[in-house]
Protein backbone atom coordinates (compact mmCIF):
# COMPACT_ATOMS: atom_id res chain seq x y z
CA UNK A 1 0.00 0.00 0.00
CA UNK A 2 0.99 3.01 -1.31
CA UNK A 3 1.35 6.43 1.51
CA UNK A 4 2.11 9.86 1.49
CA UNK A 5 4.77 9.74 4.12
CA UNK A 6 7.01 7.39 2.36
CA UNK A 7 7.36 9.73 -0.94
CA UNK A 8 10.64 9.76 -1.78
CA UNK A 9 10.33 12.01 -5.18
CA UNK A 10 12.79 12.21 -7.84
CA UNK A 11 12.65 14.93 -10.88
CA UNK A 12 14.48 14.39 -14.55
CA UNK A 13 14.64 17.34 -16.08
CA UNK A 14 15.52 20.36 -14.64
CA UNK A 15 13.74 22.72 -17.19
CA UNK A 16 11.34 24.83 -17.35
CA UNK A 17 8.83 22.23 -16.18
CA UNK A 18 10.75 20.48 -13.65
CA UNK A 19 12.88 22.90 -11.62
CA UNK A 20 9.45 24.36 -10.26
CA UNK A 21 8.01 21.42 -9.66
CA UNK A 22 10.86 20.25 -7.27
CA UNK A 23 10.63 23.27 -5.55
CA UNK A 24 7.48 22.84 -4.76
CA UNK A 25 7.88 19.22 -3.92
CA UNK A 26 11.09 19.68 -2.18
CA UNK A 27 9.51 22.16 0.26
CA UNK A 28 7.28 18.86 1.76
CA UNK A 29 9.22 15.75 0.58
CA UNK A 30 12.90 13.93 0.44
CA UNK A 31 13.32 15.22 -3.52
CA UNK A 32 15.95 14.87 -5.50
CA UNK A 33 16.30 16.98 -9.31
CA UNK A 34 18.07 14.42 -11.96
CA UNK A 35 19.82 16.47 -14.82
CA UNK A 36 22.15 15.39 -17.14
CA UNK A 37 23.51 18.54 -17.85
CA UNK A 38 26.07 19.13 -14.93
CA UNK A 39 26.65 22.91 -15.31
CA UNK A 40 22.67 22.78 -14.77
CA UNK A 41 23.12 20.93 -11.51
CA UNK A 42 25.90 23.29 -10.52
CA UNK A 43 24.34 26.13 -10.67
CA UNK A 44 21.53 25.41 -8.81
CA UNK A 45 23.74 24.06 -6.19
CA UNK A 46 24.75 27.81 -6.37
CA UNK A 47 21.53 28.74 -5.67
CA UNK A 48 21.08 30.17 -9.26
CA UNK A 49 18.34 29.46 -12.30
CA UNK A 50 19.25 31.25 -15.49
CA UNK A 51 15.36 30.24 -16.97
CA UNK A 52 14.55 32.94 -14.00
CA UNK A 53 11.42 30.81 -13.40
CA UNK A 54 12.56 30.26 -9.65
CA UNK A 55 14.02 32.98 -7.16
CA UNK A 56 16.87 31.94 -5.50
CA UNK A 57 14.72 32.42 -2.54
CA UNK A 58 12.52 30.44 -3.88
CA UNK A 59 14.89 27.93 -4.38
CA UNK A 60 16.50 27.95 -0.61
CA UNK A 61 13.29 27.53 0.93
CA UNK A 62 12.55 24.20 -0.92
CA UNK A 63 14.86 22.73 2.48
CA UNK A 64 14.04 18.85 1.19
CA UNK A 65 15.61 19.43 -2.70
CA UNK A 66 19.21 17.89 -3.63
CA UNK A 67 20.45 17.81 -7.34
CA UNK A 68 22.26 15.50 -8.72
CA UNK A 69 23.97 14.26 -12.31
CA UNK A 70 24.37 10.89 -10.97
CA UNK A 71 22.50 7.97 -12.10
CA UNK A 72 23.30 6.46 -8.77
CA UNK A 73 21.28 9.07 -6.71
CA UNK A 74 17.75 8.11 -7.99
CA UNK A 75 17.87 4.51 -6.74
CA UNK A 76 16.74 6.08 -3.10
CA UNK A 77 13.51 7.29 -4.95
CA UNK A 78 9.95 5.60 -5.46
CA UNK A 79 8.03 8.20 -7.18
CA UNK A 80 9.18 9.21 -10.25
CA UNK A 81 8.45 12.14 -12.24
CA UNK A 82 9.99 12.62 -16.13
CA UNK A 83 10.18 16.33 -17.02
CA UNK A 84 12.33 15.82 -20.20
CA UNK A 85 11.44 18.16 -23.48
CA UNK A 86 9.26 16.74 -26.30
CA UNK A 87 10.43 18.38 -29.23
CA UNK A 88 9.88 17.68 -32.85
CA UNK A 89 12.78 17.14 -35.35
CA UNK A 90 13.46 18.96 -38.82
CA UNK A 91 10.59 16.66 -40.57
CA UNK A 92 7.98 17.91 -38.03
CA UNK A 93 8.02 14.71 -36.65
CA UNK A 94 7.83 13.83 -32.93
CA UNK A 95 11.21 13.40 -31.31
CA UNK A 96 10.73 10.74 -28.64
CA UNK A 97 14.39 10.77 -27.81
CA UNK A 98 14.75 12.72 -24.81
CA UNK A 99 11.66 10.16 -23.38
CA UNK A 100 13.65 7.13 -24.28
CA UNK A 101 16.55 8.23 -23.12
CA UNK A 102 15.03 9.09 -19.36
CA UNK A 103 12.93 5.98 -19.77
CA UNK A 104 16.53 3.95 -20.06
CA UNK A 105 17.58 5.68 -17.35
CA UNK A 106 14.80 4.64 -14.77
CA UNK A 107 14.91 1.23 -16.49
CA UNK A 108 18.37 0.83 -14.46
CA UNK A 109 17.25 2.06 -11.16
CA UNK A 110 14.01 1.52 -10.48
CA UNK A 111 12.30 -1.47 -8.18
CA UNK A 112 9.37 -3.08 -7.05
CA UNK A 113 6.70 -0.61 -6.49
CA UNK A 114 7.82 1.84 -7.72
CA UNK A 115 5.65 4.99 -9.65
CA UNK A 116 6.85 6.79 -12.39
CA UNK A 117 4.48 9.31 -13.68
CA UNK A 118 4.97 11.48 -16.79
CA UNK A 119 5.04 15.22 -17.37
CA UNK A 120 6.14 15.41 -20.95
CA UNK A 121 3.79 16.29 -23.92
CA UNK A 122 3.32 13.95 -25.71
CA UNK A 123 0.70 11.94 -28.15
CA UNK A 124 -2.13 9.61 -26.40
CA UNK A 125 -0.56 6.60 -26.01
CA UNK A 126 2.88 7.66 -26.13
CA UNK A 127 3.32 6.94 -22.09
CA UNK A 128 1.81 2.94 -22.45
CA UNK A 129 3.34 2.22 -25.78
CA UNK A 130 6.67 4.00 -26.25
CA UNK A 131 7.53 4.48 -22.54
CA UNK A 132 7.18 1.93 -20.29
CA UNK A 133 8.32 -1.00 -22.56
CA UNK A 134 11.67 0.45 -22.46
CA UNK A 135 11.32 0.47 -18.44
CA UNK A 136 10.31 -3.11 -18.50
CA UNK A 137 12.92 -3.94 -21.21
CA UNK A 138 15.93 -2.33 -19.28
CA UNK A 139 14.46 -3.07 -15.57
CA UNK A 140 13.04 -6.78 -16.23
CA UNK A 141 10.12 -5.48 -14.12
CA UNK A 142 6.65 -6.03 -14.89
CA UNK A 143 4.14 -3.11 -15.39
CA UNK A 144 1.21 -3.05 -13.01
CA UNK A 145 2.41 -5.69 -11.06
CA UNK A 146 6.20 -4.87 -9.80
CA UNK A 147 6.24 -1.08 -11.03
CA UNK A 148 3.46 1.58 -12.04
CA UNK A 149 2.81 4.78 -14.38
CA UNK A 150 0.77 7.80 -14.47
CA UNK A 151 0.51 10.75 -16.30
CA UNK A 152 -0.25 14.58 -15.58
CA UNK A 153 0.69 16.96 -18.34
CA UNK A 154 2.49 19.96 -17.36
CA UNK A 155 0.85 23.53 -17.99
CA UNK A 156 3.91 26.11 -17.20
CA UNK A 157 3.89 29.20 -19.05
CA UNK A 158 7.68 30.42 -19.29
CA UNK A 159 8.22 33.96 -17.54
CA UNK A 160 4.55 33.84 -15.92
CA UNK A 161 4.87 34.99 -12.28
CA UNK A 162 0.90 34.91 -11.69
CA UNK A 163 0.41 31.48 -13.46
CA UNK A 164 2.90 29.17 -11.58
CA UNK A 165 2.81 25.61 -10.58
CA UNK A 166 0.80 25.48 -7.38
CA UNK A 167 -2.07 27.69 -8.52
CA UNK A 168 -2.80 26.45 -12.05
CA UNK A 169 -5.39 23.08 -11.87
CA UNK A 170 -3.23 20.25 -12.40
CA UNK A 171 -4.57 16.95 -14.62
CA UNK A 172 -3.76 13.29 -13.04
CA UNK A 173 -4.29 9.76 -13.98
CA UNK A 174 -2.38 6.36 -13.34
CA UNK A 175 -1.95 2.79 -14.94
CA UNK A 176 -4.96 1.12 -12.05
CA UNK A 177 -7.63 2.57 -10.46
CA UNK A 178 -6.05 2.81 -6.70
CA UNK A 179 -2.90 4.04 -8.35
CA UNK A 180 -3.75 7.08 -10.41
CA UNK A 181 -5.76 7.71 -6.36
CA UNK A 182 -2.44 8.08 -5.33
CA UNK A 183 -0.69 10.13 -8.06
CA UNK A 184 -3.44 12.51 -7.52
CA UNK A 185 -2.52 12.24 -3.61
CA UNK A 186 0.85 13.31 -3.98
CA UNK A 187 0.18 16.37 -6.59
CA UNK A 188 -2.96 17.37 -4.78
CA UNK A 189 -0.34 17.85 -1.68
CA UNK A 190 1.45 20.99 -3.11
CA UNK A 191 -1.17 21.97 -5.72
CA UNK A 192 -3.06 24.48 -4.23
CA UNK A 193 -5.77 25.18 -7.22
CA UNK A 194 -6.21 21.63 -6.79
CA UNK A 195 -6.54 18.45 -9.19
CA UNK A 196 -8.50 17.06 -11.90
CA UNK A 197 -8.45 12.84 -11.69
CA UNK A 198 -8.74 12.14 -15.38
CA UNK A 199 -9.98 8.50 -16.21
CA UNK A 200 -6.62 7.08 -17.81
CA UNK A 201 -3.29 7.53 -18.98
CA UNK A 202 -4.25 8.54 -22.48
CA UNK A 203 -7.32 11.05 -21.32
CA UNK A 204 -5.03 12.80 -19.68
CA UNK A 205 -2.36 12.86 -22.63
CA UNK A 206 -4.81 14.02 -25.49
CA UNK A 207 -5.97 16.81 -23.18
CA UNK A 208 -2.97 17.88 -23.11
CA UNK A 209 -2.27 17.71 -26.78
CA UNK A 210 -5.34 19.36 -27.31
CA UNK A 211 -4.89 22.37 -24.88
CA UNK A 212 -2.19 24.03 -27.35
CA UNK A 213 -3.77 22.83 -30.47
CA UNK A 214 -6.57 24.39 -30.00
CA UNK A 215 -4.63 27.53 -28.94
CA UNK A 216 -2.60 27.10 -32.35
CA UNK A 217 -6.32 27.27 -33.96
CA UNK A 218 -7.31 30.32 -32.86
CA UNK A 219 -4.16 32.33 -33.46
CA UNK A 220 -3.85 30.49 -37.24
CA UNK A 221 -7.34 31.91 -37.92
CA UNK A 222 -6.36 35.74 -36.79
CA UNK A 223 -3.14 35.48 -38.70
CA UNK A 224 -5.37 34.77 -41.84
CA UNK A 225 -7.49 37.20 -40.65
CA UNK A 226 -4.43 39.68 -40.81
CA UNK A 227 -3.21 38.51 -43.63
CA UNK A 228 -6.72 39.68 -45.34
CA UNK A 229 -7.41 42.76 -43.84
CA UNK A 230 -3.86 43.92 -44.87
CA UNK A 231 -4.94 43.42 -48.61
CA UNK A 232 -8.19 45.55 -47.58
CA UNK A 233 -6.15 47.99 -46.23
CA UNK A 234 -7.72 47.81 -42.31
CA UNK A 235 -5.18 48.03 -39.52
CA UNK A 236 -6.41 44.45 -37.64
CA UNK A 237 -5.86 45.57 -34.20
CA UNK A 238 -8.44 48.25 -34.80
CA UNK A 239 -10.46 45.13 -35.84
CA UNK A 240 -10.33 42.71 -33.22
CA UNK A 241 -10.50 45.66 -30.46
CA UNK A 242 -14.03 46.39 -32.42
CA UNK A 243 -15.23 43.03 -32.08
CA UNK A 244 -13.82 42.42 -28.80
CA UNK A 245 -16.44 44.23 -27.60
CA UNK A 246 -18.99 41.34 -27.49
CA UNK A 247 -18.54 38.93 -24.43
CA UNK A 248 -18.02 36.18 -25.95
CA UNK A 249 -15.37 36.76 -28.56
CA UNK A 250 -11.92 35.32 -27.74
CA UNK A 251 -9.03 37.66 -27.40
CA UNK A 252 -6.28 36.48 -29.71
CA UNK A 253 -3.62 38.32 -31.66
CA UNK A 254 -1.97 37.71 -34.69
CA UNK A 255 1.72 36.90 -34.53
CA UNK A 256 4.48 34.38 -34.32
CA UNK A 257 3.92 31.13 -32.96
CA UNK A 258 7.33 29.26 -31.83
CA UNK A 259 8.14 27.94 -28.10
CA UNK A 260 8.15 24.86 -26.78
CA UNK A 261 4.43 23.85 -27.00
CA UNK A 262 1.88 25.67 -28.95
CA UNK A 263 4.39 25.23 -32.40
CA UNK A 264 5.16 21.64 -31.41
CA UNK A 265 3.02 19.96 -29.88
CA UNK A 266 -0.17 20.20 -32.81
CA UNK A 267 2.43 17.64 -34.67
CA UNK A 268 2.19 14.72 -32.39
CA UNK A 269 -1.05 14.65 -32.23
CA UNK A 270 -1.54 14.65 -35.68
CA UNK A 271 1.64 12.14 -36.35
CA UNK A 272 -0.34 9.62 -34.65
CA UNK A 273 -3.82 10.17 -36.02
CA UNK A 274 -1.71 9.90 -39.71
CA UNK A 275 -0.33 6.16 -37.96
CA UNK A 276 -3.59 5.54 -37.62
CA UNK A 277 -4.84 6.48 -41.33
CA UNK A 278 -6.44 9.85 -40.75
CA UNK A 279 -5.33 12.53 -42.53
CA UNK A 280 -6.18 15.76 -40.06
CA UNK A 281 -7.08 18.64 -42.34
CA UNK A 282 -8.13 21.53 -39.95
CA UNK A 283 -4.71 20.90 -37.22
CA UNK A 284 -1.96 20.85 -40.45
CA UNK A 285 -3.83 24.37 -41.88
CA UNK A 286 -3.37 26.21 -39.05
CA UNK A 287 0.17 24.58 -38.68
CA UNK A 288 0.89 25.80 -42.17
CA UNK A 289 -0.49 28.92 -41.94
CA UNK A 290 1.63 29.94 -38.30
CA UNK A 291 4.70 28.07 -40.05
CA UNK A 292 4.59 30.23 -42.93
CA UNK A 293 4.33 33.93 -40.86
CA UNK A 294 8.02 34.69 -40.68
CA UNK A 295 8.16 34.84 -44.69
CA UNK A 296 4.86 36.94 -44.52
CA UNK A 297 6.36 39.33 -42.07
CA UNK A 298 9.50 39.76 -44.39
CA UNK A 299 7.69 40.15 -47.48
CA UNK A 300 5.31 43.18 -45.82
CA UNK A 301 8.59 44.63 -44.49
CA UNK A 302 10.14 44.15 -48.34
CA UNK A 303 7.06 45.66 -50.20
CA UNK A 304 7.59 48.54 -47.52
CA UNK A 305 10.71 49.20 -48.50
CA UNK A 306 10.43 49.06 -52.08
CA UNK A 307 7.47 51.89 -51.79
CA UNK A 308 9.96 54.00 -49.99
CA UNK A 309 12.21 53.30 -53.03
CA UNK A 310 14.74 52.33 -50.86
CA UNK A 311 17.47 49.35 -51.78
CA UNK A 312 16.54 46.06 -49.98
CA UNK A 313 19.98 43.58 -51.07
CA UNK A 314 22.53 45.15 -48.78
CA UNK A 315 20.42 47.10 -46.39
CA UNK A 316 21.04 46.65 -42.47
CA UNK A 317 18.12 45.39 -40.46
CA UNK A 318 17.65 45.13 -36.92
CA UNK A 319 15.45 42.29 -35.50
CA UNK A 320 14.11 43.62 -31.77
CA UNK A 321 13.69 40.26 -29.67
CA UNK A 322 14.81 36.71 -30.39
CA UNK A 323 12.83 34.66 -27.39
CA UNK A 324 9.68 32.71 -28.26
CA UNK A 325 7.40 35.76 -26.17
CA UNK A 326 8.01 38.65 -23.86
CA UNK A 327 9.87 39.09 -20.76
CA UNK A 328 11.14 35.72 -20.60
CA UNK A 329 15.14 33.90 -21.65
CA UNK A 330 13.31 30.95 -23.34
CA UNK A 331 14.20 30.77 -26.87
CA UNK A 332 13.57 27.38 -27.77
CA UNK A 333 11.78 26.76 -30.98
CA UNK A 334 11.26 30.65 -31.65
CA UNK A 335 10.29 32.05 -34.97
CA UNK A 336 12.05 35.04 -35.02
CA UNK A 337 14.67 32.88 -36.53
CA UNK A 338 12.51 32.16 -39.70
CA UNK A 339 12.30 35.97 -39.96
CA UNK A 340 16.11 36.15 -39.49
CA UNK A 341 16.62 32.99 -42.80
CA UNK A 342 14.00 35.31 -44.66
CA UNK A 343 15.93 38.70 -44.44
CA UNK A 344 18.98 36.70 -45.27
CA UNK A 345 17.51 35.35 -48.26
CA UNK A 346 16.92 38.57 -49.94
CA UNK A 347 20.81 39.76 -48.96
CA UNK A 348 19.65 42.13 -46.09
CA UNK A 349 22.15 41.89 -42.96
CA UNK A 350 20.38 41.44 -39.87
CA UNK A 351 21.31 42.15 -36.48
CA UNK A 352 19.38 40.53 -33.33
CA UNK A 353 19.19 42.13 -30.42
CA UNK A 354 17.30 40.50 -27.05
CA UNK A 355 18.25 41.77 -23.31
CA UNK A 356 16.87 38.83 -22.02
CA UNK A 357 18.86 35.54 -23.69
CA UNK A 358 22.35 34.10 -22.96
CA UNK A 359 23.79 34.35 -25.67
CA UNK A 360 26.16 31.43 -25.91
CA UNK A 361 22.61 29.41 -25.90
CA UNK A 362 21.87 31.80 -29.31
CA UNK A 363 25.38 30.68 -30.60
CA UNK A 364 24.70 27.29 -29.70
CA UNK A 365 21.50 27.14 -31.36
CA UNK A 366 20.96 28.81 -34.03
CA UNK A 367 24.39 30.04 -34.70
CA UNK A 368 23.37 33.76 -34.27
CA UNK A 369 26.21 36.22 -32.62
CA UNK A 370 23.17 39.02 -30.89
CA UNK A 371 24.78 42.29 -30.91
CA UNK A 372 25.12 43.56 -27.00
CA UNK A 373 23.93 47.21 -28.05
CA UNK A 374 22.23 48.37 -31.32
CA UNK A 375 24.21 50.91 -33.20
CA UNK A 376 22.35 54.46 -33.24
CA UNK A 377 21.39 55.70 -36.58
CA UNK A 378 22.00 52.66 -38.87
CA UNK A 379 19.81 50.42 -39.63
CA UNK A 380 17.47 50.80 -42.95
CA UNK A 381 14.82 48.56 -41.48
CA UNK A 382 13.34 48.13 -37.66
CA UNK A 383 11.41 44.81 -36.59
CA UNK A 384 10.30 44.69 -33.19
CA UNK A 385 9.71 41.11 -33.19
CA UNK A 386 9.15 40.75 -28.95
CA UNK A 387 7.21 42.85 -26.83
CA UNK A 388 9.63 43.05 -24.24
CA UNK A 389 9.61 45.63 -21.46
CA UNK A 390 12.64 47.22 -21.94
CA UNK A 391 11.41 47.83 -26.03
CA UNK A 392 8.26 49.17 -24.39
CA UNK A 393 9.92 51.81 -22.53
CA UNK A 394 11.81 52.94 -25.33
CA UNK A 395 8.84 53.56 -26.94
CA UNK A 396 8.61 55.09 -30.61
CA UNK A 397 11.85 57.72 -30.39
CA UNK A 398 13.89 55.54 -28.61
CA UNK A 399 13.13 52.81 -31.00
CA UNK A 400 13.28 54.71 -34.46
CA UNK A 401 16.58 56.63 -32.96
CA UNK A 402 18.29 53.26 -34.12
CA UNK A 403 17.60 53.65 -37.67
CA UNK A 404 18.79 55.77 -40.23
CA UNK A 405 17.07 59.37 -41.35
CA UNK A 406 14.80 57.02 -43.68
CA UNK A 407 13.91 53.74 -42.18
CA UNK A 408 11.09 51.20 -42.07
CA UNK A 409 9.68 50.74 -38.55
CA UNK A 410 7.40 47.12 -38.35
CA UNK A 411 5.89 46.31 -35.22
CA UNK A 412 4.62 42.96 -34.84
CA UNK A 413 3.13 43.18 -31.37
CA UNK A 414 1.37 46.50 -31.06
CA UNK A 415 4.08 47.62 -28.84
CA UNK A 416 3.22 51.42 -30.18
CA UNK A 417 0.29 52.71 -30.97
CA UNK A 418 -0.96 52.87 -35.07
CA UNK A 419 0.34 55.96 -36.08
CA UNK A 420 3.68 56.00 -34.26
CA UNK A 421 4.67 52.77 -36.52
CA UNK A 422 5.05 52.23 -40.60
CA UNK A 423 3.83 48.54 -40.45
CA UNK A 424 1.83 46.18 -38.41
CA UNK A 425 0.51 42.74 -38.74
Amino acid sequence: MHQLAQVKIAIIGLGYVGLPLAVEFGKKYPTLGFDINKARIAELQSGEDHTLEVSPQELSEASQLTYSADIEALRAANFYIVTVPTPIDQHRQPDLTPLIKASETLGKVIKAGDIVVYESTVYPGATEEDCIPVIERISGLKFNQDFFAGYSPERINPGDKEHRVTNIRKVTSGSTAEIAKFVDAVYASIITAGTYLASGIKVAEAAKVIENTQRDLNIALINELAVIFNRMGIDTEEVLLAAGTKWNFLPFRPGLVGGHCIGVDPYYLTHKAQALGYHPEVILAGRRINDGMGKYVVSQLVKQMIKQQMPVSGAKVLVLGLTFKENCPDIRNTKVVDILAELKEYGMQADVFDPWIDHAEAQHEYGLTPVQTPVAGYYDAIVLAVAHKQFRALGAEGIRALGKPLHVLYDLKYVLPREQSDLRL
